[in-house]
């Protein structure tokens, strides 16, 4: 039984996880388009007990796209301004990523909850 309770919250711990990768990532998305915004990475950490736990969010500290646009209102003497560094190719596929990962701790959630079911009406028999 207590194995079944495990697995049950494996399975939650991972769909946390992916919730908060989700969040992330759809933030980054909303703002591809914000001068000087960095895109927020998360990583993941284990807990005590074996599970997965959302790690703390860092921004990508990669190279900002120069943008050069001379009449925009945070333009340089050159006529430049910094973008952000969100690529919506990589956003997607990480949302893709972890939508899988999130639907597959699901299903384990759900199988190991018809298991711990199926227990409980044998028991009672």
């Amino acid at each position: 039984m207590s194995d079944l309770l495990a697995s049950l919250s494996a399975a939650a711990a991972g769909m946390e996880a992916q919730s908060m990768r989700l969040r992330h990532v759809s933030e980054n998305i909303a703002n591809a388009d914000t001068p000087g915004y960095r895109r927020k990475l998360i990583s993941f950490d284990q807990t005590v007990d074996g599970l997965v736990a959302p790690g703390t969010a860092r921004l990508d500290r990669s190279e900002l796209t120069r943008i050069y646009q001379p009449g925009h209102p945070l333009a340089d003497a050159t006529g430049h301004y910094d973008g952000s560094n969100v690529d919506l190719v990589i956003e997607i596929a990480d949302a893709r990523e972890a939508q899988r990962s999130y639907e597959a701790n699901l299903r384990m959630f759900d199988q190991a909850r018809q298991m711990t079911q199926s227990l409980f009406d044998l028991l009672r028999r």
